[in-house]
């Protein structure tokens, strides 16, 4: 009998998830981060939950880890010393940037740039250069090139980059370069452009290739202690893989190569997650939340995928990398609310209160009014309650701190924590309208997914705000991040610049170059072990309209392509344009890059087994409490998810309970359970006509 498991690292928890691939049985656990070493909470997860469940560890022969080492080394500015190489007349490409500076009208008064990754001394210049068409201009001078890389060696660097202009046509000058300094540095990683993102302009290029030199020691040391871990506690063949931001697999070794791909690693497993219990219920169109305890993360799913975008953003550093389309706010469930002397407006976030202290109800230290201790104090999350099935939640302390701001008001307690869920739930609302409305779509053409250690506390309020139900949380929504790595595929891509018009581009000349990169994405997948009958191959086209800097990307049907030509993906092209914009242009089409994309089989995973007679609702109701809603008390009913069955209905109020979430079902809606296990909330007149 062999276990997957699937390893979630948060700001506040670590999520875990066991599954048993034979029968489909889950175990699930919680337990803090660990800031410092993020794989001391891996580990402890993997002790508590092989301990609750009875499961030896050396059955597990397969872990799936979300990690945030990537994202954290560059938001702590903790990443290696960073060399670089360029082709001469380019050293400053990191500095001249583009003309853009976040922020209103007047943004660059206050706007304070951040130091380049690599900084301008360990900057050296190669005496080369390739033509935008692939043909060598000047050669490599490769006796000065030995001399500047022994002074950056010399100087300390970490990691190199190379990364040369027009290299995305002919990759051959910065493979030699890389030869020579792992030659002359073989204890130094390289990391060159070609082989990073091999696609066109020059500053995205560089600003990714040194990304991925900047976090690759860090990702590295911290996968190759955390395999070596894991082979001495799992099975003897235990297999380690990377979750990508764009929701796929990554073996470790290749992850650690191009750990540029991981920044958004976290906040894809809960997307990858949501997909796989929502299709199952039999919603293709979701958006998702996912509310910790620093943040809400945000996406949209239809057609059963996650829309994704070709840039990826982590703070004021933006690469190349692909990834699933979420959107982040300084709201979860450790945000810290505060009455500024000025104003006496109530502020909820961005500040937070983290892992440690962590918020006052939590009773490690913390004593700041938070999300988390306003939920404590409406009643929303029952004070007898063990969140992680151990931390007991201490209603006294989330009072005492809730005073902090009630006083300055002249509210009641009940009253500022409500405010104070209020404010939270407007920020969560602004995201969602960011990847809905603001993107041309309705969201009452969609149900919405409430996960994370906070989301179902939020989701039926958040239904209300976006008039869109059902609203779905799904079996185990705290660590459902974790059930997302653990149910993710593995993937790999391949891409080409061309930047041609359509009136210079046959059909089969796309055609030709789309089958020489999934040549490519097909070896990769097999070096993985994936045969290549039983890898899934998708095609993408980046296009934009001639003299158009904007580029949507495009995805081909090999048949269709075949079939209608270039024409079926200027079509798509102007129907998307159109759906963002509300207009199209009569310009010439450009296709910028062409990417192919090979995907594994989905895990075989056995659903769960609710076989045999329901037990009865009454079974499920563990008590009573108190809940204030829109300003009144209400009697609630407390419920045992674990005895909640298929058929079940709930009516509110009423508070649904589990190891590592809590439900709220307000007054005037209802809840039930649909044939996989997800709770579906919706008003009570929808509940009673179905």
């Amino acid at each position: 009998m062999s276990y997957r498991l699937g390893v979630d690292v948060g700001g506040t928890f670590t999520d875990l998830l066991l599954i048993n691939d034979d029968t489909g049985a889950t175990y699930t656990a919680k337990v803090p981060s660990t800031p410092s070493d993020s794989s001391i909470g891996v580990l402890n997860g993997i002790d508590k939950i092989c301990r609750t469940s009875g499961v030896d560890p050396r059955q597990i022969d397969k872990v799936m880890h979300g990690t945030t080492v990537a994202t954290n080394a560059i938001l702590t500015r903790r990443g290696a010393r960073v060399g670089l190489v360029t082709t001469r007349g380019y050293r400053q490409v990191l500095h001249i940037a583009r003309s853009y500076v976040p922020g209103g009208i007047g943004g660059w008064v206050i706007f304070n740039k951040q130091p380049v990754l690599a900084a301008l001394e360990d900057t050296i210049e190669a005496d080369e250069r390739i033509g935008a068409d692939g043909a060598v201009v000047t050669p490599l001078d490769e006796a000065r090139l030995r001399e500047d890389l022994k002074a950056l060696k010399d100087d300390g660097i970490e990691a190199l980059t190379v990364c040369l202009i027009n290299a995305y046509a002919n990759g051959e000058h910065e493979e030699r370069i890389a030869a020579i300094a792992r030659e002359m540095m073989p204890e130094i990683p390289v990391s060159i452009s070609s082989r990073v993102v091999p696609e066109m302009q020059e500053y995205e290029r560089t600003e990714t290739t040194v990304v991925n030199s900047y976090v690759r020691p860090e990702v590295s040391r911290y996968l190759d202690n955390l395999a070596r871990e894991l082979e001495n506690r799992l099975a003897d063949d235990v297999s380690l893989s990377i979750l990508r931001s764009d929701g796929g697999l990554s073996a470790c070794d290749l992850a650690g190569d191009t750990p540029v791909n991981l920044l958004l690693s976290g906040p894809a497993g809960g997307v990858a997650g949501a997909i796989w219990f929502c299709s199952r219920g039999g919603y293709d169109k979701v958006l998702t939340f996912d509310v910790g305890g620093t943040s809400t993360d945000v996406a949209l799913i239809e057609n059963n995928s996650a829309r994704l975008r070709r840039e990826t953003r982590v703070g004021d550093v933006a690469v190349r990398a692909p990834s699933v389309d979420v959107r982040t706010v300084g709201a979860g469930g450790g945000s810290i609310a505060f009455v500024p002397e000025l104003t006496k407006a109530l502020r909820v976030g961005p500040d937070s209160a983290g892992a440690d202290p962590g918020p006052a109800a939590y009773n490690k230290g913390g004593e700041l009014p938070t999300v988390t201790d306003a939920n404590v104090v409406l009643g929303y999350l029952p004070a007898d309650q063990k969140l992680g099935g151990d931390m007991v939640i201490r209603r006294d302390l989330a009072e005492k701190a809730m005073a902090r701001i009630a006083e300055p008001m002249g509210l009641s307690l009940k009253e500022a924590a409500e405010g104070v869920v209020r404010i939270a739930n407007e920020h969560m609302f602004g995201a969602l309208r960011l990847i809905s409305v603001e993107q041309g779509y309705d969201p009452r053409d969609f149900a919405l997914c409430g996960f994370g250690g906070a989301g179902p506390l939020h989701a039926n309020a958040l239904g209300m705000l976006m008039n869109a139900w059902p609203v779905i949380v799904p079996p185990s929504p705290g660590v459902l991040c974790a059930y997302g790595d653990a149910t993710t595929r593995v993937k790999d891509e391949a891409s080409r610049s061309l930047v041609k018009g359509f009136s210079q581009l046959s059909t089969e000349e796309v055609t030709r170059i789309l089958e020489q990169l999934t040549e490519q994405v097909t070896a990769s997948l097999s070096h993985q072990g994936i045969a290549g009958d039983d890898q899934t191959i998708t095609w993408q086209a980046d296009v934009r309209y001639q003299g158009q800097a904007l580029l949507l990307t495009q995805d081909l049907d090999r048949d269709a392509l075949a079939e209608r030509g270039l024409a079926l993906i200027g079509d798509t092209f102007d129907g998307e344009h159109e759906q963002l914009f509300n207009f199209a242009l009569d310009e010439e089409h450009e296709l910028v890059n062409l990417r192919a994309i090979a995907r594994a089989p989905r895990p075989n995973i056995a659903e769960r087994d609710y076989g045999g007679d329901a037990v009865p609702l009454e079974d499920a109701v563990v008590g009573e409490s108190q809940i204030y809603f829109q300003g009144a008390d209400h009697d609630a009913v407390l419920y045992d998810r674990a005895r909640l069955w298929p058929g079940h209905s709930l009516a509110g109020p009423a508070i649904v309970m589990e190891m590592d979430s809590t439900t709220v079902i307000f007054p005037g809606y209802g809840a039930r359970v649909d044939g996989v296990g997800n709770l579906l909330i919706e008003p009570a007149d929808n509940n009673e006509k179905e």
